[in-house]
């Protein structure tokens, strides 16, 4: 049986490749041009699975992780990987979220990684949720709520420090967990929904901010019509494209092409949705011809063995 983390990685890492050609293209240009396969160039103009800052920051979380937990460690690898291309598939940063870089910006400068992320409301973008999922091997054992969203929120706020971001990172690693535990799709999102309110109600979060995720708490987000899923880049749109696309498909395949296929932000939708997909359907349910072309494949299997190597 392949290892979770194996599961984890190459799910997300495999739906981003598949989302970077078509970043920034519709749902309309899509539906006449949909995605079905690993192609390269677009957007970037990068080869076939090229991978973009998701799965580099990711990479540099589970890097990090696979030797002990450290926020500052965690910082200064966000920072090698801007400013010295660190993590990269092809040695260059070629994409990156305005409140991450501004981050990262501060952190080079000095700033302590507690207090570097974005706090303002309209600082809501992916940049955290996108490469959180490495962190569920350090948080899923932790039996206590409180603890466990507190140190997804130091790792959520590096770069995103508002209450929605760390909210959608704990509902995110909250529903991860769940199928980590062997739970089907549809009772994870049931239990997922009852572990976020039951945090809500403990952290007292105000009912103005708690509605935002009122669409996926009301346990019906996988009935919502499509041309009513968003996939830009704000957080909660992300997450809740990303729950849907994993309960209306019942493999990873169809999945990740689902999130592709929405349009907009492309390789954050896939790769959120894609990490979870892999959970599901393991690294073995991912097409070969997929996965055989991501870049630097080698550093990532390295990656992914340490990381089980430690959370056995």
């Amino acid at each position: 049986m392949t290892h979770p983390s194996r599961n984890a990685l190459l799910g997300l890492i495999v739906g981003d490749a598949l989302g970077v050609p078509v970043e920034f293209k519709d749902r309309e240009w899509l539906k006449a041009h949909p995605v079905k396969d690993m192609i390269g160039y677009g957007t970037y103009n990068q080869p076939p699975g090229t991978w973009s800052d998701d799965s580099s920051l990711a990479l540099c979380l589970a890097d990090e992780l696979s030797r002990e937990f450290n926020l500052q460690s965690i910082a200064d690898s966000f920072v090698k990987w801007l400013y010295d291309n660190h993590w990269t598939p092809h040695d260059e940063v070629f994409d990156v979220g305005n409140s991450t870089e501004k981050a990262i910006h501060r952190l080079e400068s000095g700033v302590p990684p507690d207090q570097s992320g974005e706090t303002d409301k309209n600082s809501n973008g992916n940049g955290s949720l996108m490469r959180i999922l490495p962190l569920l091997f350090h948080v899923k054992d932790i039996e206590d709520d409180m603890e466990r969203y507190e140190v997804i929120r130091q790792v959520s706020a590096i770069t995103h420090a508002h209450i929605r971001s760390t909210l959608s990172c704990f509902y995110y690693l909250e529903f991860a967990r769940f199928i980590l535990d062997g739970h089907s799709p549809q009772s994870t999102y049931q239990k997922a929904n009852e572990s976020f309110l039951r945090l809500a109600e403990q952290l007292q979060i105000d009912k103005e901010e708690l509605s935002k995720f009122d669409r996926l708490t009301g346990g019906n987000i996988d009935k919502i019509a499509e041309e009513d899923i968003y996939s830009d880049t704000y957080v909660i749109y992300t997450l809740e494209a990303s729950i849907w696309c994993i309960l209306i498909t019942n493999n990873y395949k169809d999945a990740v092409l689902k999130a592709v296929n929405l349009g907009k932000d492309t390789d954050t939708t896939a790769a959120v949705t894609g990490g979870l997909a892999g959970l599901i359907y393991t690294a073995d349910g991912i097409p070969k011809e997929w996965v055989n072309q991501i870049a630097k494949f080698d550093e990532i299997e390295d990656v992914i063995e340490r990381l089980r190597e430690r959370y056995r």
